[in-house]
């Protein structure tokens, strides 16, 4: 018989509970622990639960030495195996074996409501995660049974990628036309042909030079330029504190 490696875990621990002797059910009504002798409990010791693998233990042992009183095995919860009582929420009935096939109820109480509350606690979680495990692996083989997708390639089968014609596409989307030829760049808007580009403000200070259209030959050299001195006049002094100046015709006063 091969041997049973699955570890066992503590779930809860109470250091002092009572057991008692209790009376066949009468009815299907449900135990009643007013029924039993609560001063007068048939043992009290230690209790602890346990779990290994799928299965609940709750083993009743002696305070000093440990040594085994009785057991009773849970493999669900709520069940036969431990059942409250219709009329206090510290006392139980729980189904103990002994190993060889023979079973007994008895009733299990609590001191306090917080242990009681511990050891209902404690059964409702182990049962909660069996339960889940059991749904995880129903799931998982459901998933090993279901025929599995091949994305492999066959014998001879290929694949074309047109990455270069992509790229190419790319490119001619995204690039911009260039201007053709070696022209010059129109003038800006208000400039007239011939002229001089207006200074701003709007105010024309210089008088366009009309070049004749004879000049305008490759062969004959350009004009000499014409002295300033005659379109600007002289400057007013920047000292000159004179309101009484009179204005020339053709001069710029600076202020």
């Amino acid at each position: 018989m091969a041997e049973d490696n699955t570890y066992e875990s503590m779930l809860c621990v109470k250091p002092e509970v009572h057991v008692y002797r209790i009376p066949p059910r009468a009815s299907n009504r449900g135990y009643r622990a007013a029924d039993w002798k609560l001063d007068e409990p048939a043992w009290s010791g230690r209790m602890k639960i346990t779990a290994k693998g799928k299965m609940a233990y709750i083993k009743l042992e002696d305070k000093n030495s440990g040594e085994l009183f009785a057991q009773a095995p849970v493999d669900q919860y709520p069940g036969c195996v431990v059942e409250a009582v219709t009329d206090s929420s510290r006392y139980f009935v729980i189904r103990i074996e002994d190993g060889n096939g023979r079973h007994a109820f008895i009733g299990l109480g609590f001191a306090d409501r917080g242990d009681s509350f511990d050891f209902n606690v404690a059964l409702q979680d182990h049962f909660k995660w069996v339960k889940q495990e059991g749904e995880l692996a129903k799931m998982e083989a459901c998933e090993s049974a279901a025929p599995k997708l091949d994305l492999s390639f066959k014998e001879g089968q290929t694949i074309k990628i047109n990455i270069g014609q992509n790229i190419k596409k790319k490119e001619t989307v995204g690039a911009k036309p260039r201007p053709m030829g070696g022209g010059l760049l129109p003038p800006p808007p208000g400039a007239k042909a011939g002229g001089v580009i207006p200074p701003p403000g709007g105010q024309q200070t210089v008088p366009a030079v009309h070049t004749p259209a004879s000049l305008l030959d490759f062969g004959s050299p350009p004009p000499a330029a014409l002295p300033s001195s005659d379109v600007w006049g002289d400057f007013t002094s920047a000292g000159s504190n004179s309101s009484t100046d009179a204005e020339k015709p053709g001069w710029v006063q600076f202020s």
